[in-house]
């Protein structure tokens, strides 16, 4: 079993930067890819970026490649998503996910979703 929980979301303006946690419980944790999705209102989620526990391999979204950056601090079992560049079009609520295979997590086929933290960029 894991348990994930996002925080860090909120109100910025129009390129501005934001930083989310991930905080994620669970002994099995080094099987996982971790990841982030989003979304919009009114809109399906959708992947934003990917990072393996074990590893260096990450992956992301063309709409989000060179602005924004996952990474992971395994001794405080936290993912982050820094977040650059902000974009109206970026807000949404962001939610953490495990998976483990990547091909499974760009189908949105997770094993495990956080409860999602709320991201407004104002224009």
């Amino acid at each position: 079993q894991v348990q994930l929980v996002e925080s860090g979301g909120g109100l910025v303006q129009a390129g501005g930067s934001l930083r989310l946690f991930c905080a994620a419980s669970g002994r099995t944790l080094s099987r996982y890819y971790m990841a982030w999705f989003r979304q919009a209102p009114g809109k399906e989620r959708e992947f934003v970026a990917a990072i393996k526990w074990i590893g260096s391999s990450t992956d992301y979204a063309d709409s989000v490649k060179g602005r924004f950056t996952i990474s992971r601090d395994n001794a405080k079992n936290t993912v982050y998503l820094q977040m650059t560049s902000l974009k109206p079009e970026d807000t949404a609520a962001y939610y953490c996910a495990a998976a483990p295979e990547l091909l499974r997590i760009r189908r949105l086929d997770v094993d495990y979703w956080g409860k999602g933290t709320l991201v407004t960029v104002s224009s």
